[in-house]
């Protein structure tokens, strides 16, 4: 997995960008909205309902950008791409399609 390692590595830093650039996209988001803003009661109750949607999804993100980070650090690592419930190795596919994973399709 010498070569295949680089680009691993490459995707890795590719998605650890593009997610904590969706964080700093959600963080924005989730701002309180202010009482000052003269909007109805039905507007801020959608309001609020999407803020609980996007801090779901901050979350998930938050949890992925950690997951990446783990992936990249343990990238060199003899088990890196080596299923922690099976002991087979993960598909490089599967690995390029989400670099974080730990775990086959099979033990997903």
């Amino acid at each position: 997995m010498g070569l295949d390692k680089e680009n691993i590595q490459v995707k890795i830093n590719e998605e650890i960008t593009k997610t904590q650039q969706s964080i700093d996209d959600l963080n924005e988001q989730v701002k309180p909205i202010s009482p000052e803003n003269a909007i109805g009661r039905i507007s801020r109750m959608d309001a609020i309902n999407n803020k609980s949607v996007v801090e779901a999804s901050l979350r998930q993100n938050i949890d992925k950008l950690n997951k990446l980070k783990v992936a990249l650090s343990s990238i060199n690592k003899p088990d890196f791409g080596i299923c922690v419930c099976c002991k087979k190795p993960i598909p490089l596919g599967r690995i390029m399609l989400m670099p974080q994973s730990n775990r086959c399709v099979e033990c997903a």
